[in-house]
């Protein structure tokens, strides 16, 4: 009952905003779920309230630590009638140190069966929903299946408009701020102490993007991350290093382009390779950011503000289509 409800109640206060109608009553090991009668709308929220809860259960049982997220993304699941959150969200893809990494939204769970099912996939969407996370738990737990010989984890070193030269220290210094976000990745997911042996045996790599030019990555699960900062150029390269035994997978938010000018290839790619078998452009919403809640309205936000601005800019070089 503590697993299910949460510290101080906090996700049975969860459970009660989905239903704002329904009165939810726990003493002991026993929950009781009840409405007023005269409240319009009240029986009809009681039944899916009921499978709500229903359903958290199974998913306790099923080991599944239970958060804000789990609860408003099954009572989404079940609102859209897409299947049983129970089964849906209690796949775990990899357990390390008494964690367990598993798809939280309904968009994650259709990213990581993507990558399941196809060479390349596109893990296109905002911050915060997992894009990177789950890519790399698909990557450990196939080296630990031996469906692939090495990691290979690259991502372009530009970032919010500084300039490497510019940065104290070597060249290494001067990259390894850039690839820290992969690194504590692979220490969450791994032995910390294993991960230096892997890195130095070279069955893990984590390079810059301009590494990867004139190689070929045969038996290797691949990683571009902020993807949304490679230029059409560098994309095309990235995407022709595929060898065989290999799969790709290439994250970025096409919303937050640092490049100081030109094109970005993720956006490009969008329409270059959007008919091709094998190639798959999984589209992740503020609907499956499982940070903060207020990172999803943020984005939302954001999202709003630029479309209105979109909306201004048309409209101004446009003035007879008014």
């Amino acid at each position: 009952m503590v697993r299910l409800l949460g510290p101080q109640d906090r996700l049975l206060h969860t459970i009660e905003r989905q239903f704002p109608l329904v009165n939810v009553l726990v003493r002991g090991n026993r929950i009781t779920l009840s409405v007023d009668p005269l409240d319009e709308g009240g029986p009809d929220q009681l039944q899916p309230a009921l499978l709500l809860v229903e359903e958290l259960i199974r998913m306790v049982s099923n080991g599944v630590d239970l958060g804000e997220t789990e609860v408003t993304q099954s009572a989404r699941i079940l609102r859209e009638k897409s299947g049983s959150p129970a089964e849906l969200l209690s796949q775990a893809i990899l357990t390390s140190r008494g964690k367990s990494v598993r798809p939280k939204t309904i968009g994650q769970k259709e990213y990581v069966d993507a990558i399941d099912e196809n060479t390349i996939v596109f893990g296109i969407g905002p911050a915060g929903t997992g894009k990177t996370y789950l890519a790399m738990a698909k990557a450990v737990q196939a080296l630990q299946r031996k469906e692939v010989e090495r990691i290979i984890l690259t991502r372009p070193a530009v970032e919010a408009g500084e300039r490497l030269g510019f940065l104290p220290g070597s060249l290494n210094d001067k990259i390894d701020p850039y690839l820290r976000p992969l690194y504590d990745a692979l220490n969450e997911m791994m032995d910390p102490e294993l991960v230096p042996k892997l890195l130095a045996a070279g069955t893990i790599e984590v390079a810059p993007l301009a590494y990867m030019r004139g190689r070929t990555l045969n038996n290797a699960f691949i990683i571009l991350d902020e993807a949304q900062n490679t230029t059409p150029e560098q994309m095309k390269m990235f995407l022709t290093r595929l060898g065989f035994g290999s799969k790709m997978v290439v994250t970025g938010d096409i919303t937050q382009v640092d490049l100081p000018m030109g094109a970005s290839g993720l956006q490009l790619v969008t329409h270059v390779l959007d008919e091709m078998d094998d190639i798959v452009f999984a589209q992740l919403t503020s609907a499956d950011v499982v940070r903060h809640n207020l990172v999803g309205q943020i984005v939302d936000a954001y999202t709003k503000f630029d479309a209105e601005r979109q909306r201004q800019d048309y409209e101004r070089q446009n003035p007879r289509k008014r």
